[in-house]
């Protein structure tokens, strides 16, 4: 076997193996982002659980973990790009699982909540490092379909809570599915502890060129090309300090527009949809369909969306799918038959969750290693806003009784919006790792024994 093909053996393993960790991850994400959405009408109908719950409050419990996932976010952001990814992916693999089990047991309202934003707090930081992650494995040219795949998981998670809220309803109370969530402390936790390497890029962005060399080696992942003589890593500014430069920072801003509408609308549906179609006339068992529905949606548009990314760019196709989006909420309004109206929630799903995917890698290729966490943690955590705004403004628009064709309406509007500012991303500001990686350092005798 030539040294080129065992390179580019261990390369594809490698990537395997951290796509899997990463797609697991945010699968659990995404089944913490429903799995409160189809309890919520049990939790409201039912006060001898957590104590008597309005629709406003259920609204406010709802954002309480996405204030967790913002502030999750921000914080992976602001040592990510310092402690690198492996250490904040197992510490908060740990932390969200141990989470969703004490969640489970809570018996009050204020207990509920707390452990919600506690929980938020390790998803966040998954959410904001897992793209950082692809980003660094994933060959040129295939960034954003796999970034696709591991994005993806937050929609399959949300897919799985529906799906299970279905199967087991009768079977498992909401504690139960709560529950479920937990699992990743006894399966994917020690599998990222065998399986998931240090990103050698990172090594390399922080100055430690030997360390990295020997990673890349190891794990046949490509250097970014090295910096030239005389000047250091380090002296590039990393984290937040980087956004703020003239070079990153109007891009920053639109990019967290973008965000912060995808999950507005992402959080909003998938915590309301069921509760708005039951006023339509649907009841539980057809609620929880259209939750199937549009994440089944945003995980098959996102994937397929994804392919188009890398051939023509993510920018022209996140544009359109917001478009979509707009277009599908307000078909939704006009009573269509049943197939009408499951065709019209999976578009929707496409453009709202699967824009979401897409706006992630979107980001994490738009930045170069030194700020990518903080980068993607910035679009994670800003975007987050949106989905402490979209349980609020459902709760609120049913707690007033506004019609239901107007929360709709709210909601294509907020898409027409995110459609708006993707046009405006200025181009990817050249640097270094955008002329391409070079190969991976050829091993040397003293290295070989560490392969």
């Amino acid at each position: 076997m030539s040294l080129t093909t065992e390179t580019s053996a261990r390369q594809r393993l490698t990537l395997r193996w951290v796509v899997l960790i990463a797609a697991l991850a945010l699968v659990f994400d995404g089944y913490d982002l429903v799995v409160y959405g189809t309890v919520v009408s049990s939790l409201l109908r039912d006060p001898t659980q957590i104590g008597a719950l309005d629709a406003a409050q259920a609204g406010a419990l709802g954002s309480y973990a996405l204030v967790g996932v913002m502030v999750g976010a921000l914080a992976a952001g602001a040592v990510g790009d310092y402690l690198g990814r492996r250490k904040v992916m197992l510490i908060n693999i740990a932390w969200f699982s141990i989470g969703m089990a004490l969640t489970s047991l809570a018996t009050s309202i204020l207990a509920f909540g707390i452990l919600r934003f506690l929980t938020g707090l390790g998803v966040g930081a998954l959410v904001a490092t897992a793209g950082a992650v692809v980003a660094e494995f994933a060959p040129a040219g295939r960034k954003n379909f796999y970034n696709a795949i591991v994005y993806s998981g937050v929609p399959a998670g949300a897919l799985m809570a529906s799906v299970f809220a279905i199967v087991f309803n009768g079977v498992l109370d909401w504690r139960g599915l709560f529950m479920i969530g937990a699992l990743p402390i006894l399966f994917l936790f020690p599998l990222a502890l065998a399986k998931l390497p240090e990103s050698p890029r990172w090594l390399q962005a922080r100055g430690r060129q030997e360390a990295a060399e020997l990673l890349s080696i190891k794990t046949g992942v490509p250097l970014a090309p090295e910096v030239p003589s005389g000047q250091e890593a380090t002296t590039a500014k990393a984290g937040f300090a980087g956004l703020a430069t003239r070079r990153y920072g109007v891009p920053t801003l639109f990019l967290g527009v973008m965000s912060f509408s995808g999950l507005l609308l992402t959080y909003g549906l998938n915590t309301w949809l069921p509760e708005i179609m039951g006023q339509y006339g649907y009841d539980k068992t057809y609620s929880l369909v259209f939750l199937v529905t549009l994440n089944a949606g945003a995980v098959i548009g996102g994937l397929l969306a994804s392919r188009s990314a890398d051939r023509f760019g993510a920018k022209a196709i996140v544009s359109t799918t917001f478009a979509l989006a707009a277009v599908a909420l307000v078909l939704l309004t006009f009573g269509f038959p049943l197939p009408v109206l499951l065709t019209a929630i999976a578009i929707a799903g496409v453009g709202t969750l699967g824009t979401q995917v897409l706006i992630y890698g979107l980001v994490s290729n738009y930045y170069e290693t030194s700020v990518r966490a903080a980068g993607v943690a910035w679009c994670a955590g800003f975007g987050r806003l949106g989905g402490i705004v979209g349980p609020l403004l459902g709760g609120m628009l049913i707690s007033a009784g506004v019609e239901t064709s107007t929360a709709f309406y709210i909601f294509a509007g907020v898409a027409l919006l995110g459609a708006f500012v993707t046009l405006f991303v200025p181009r990817r500001p050249v640097t270094e790792e955008a002329s391409g990686p070079v190969p991976a350092a050829e091993p040397v005798p003293s290295a070989a024994g560490t392969l």
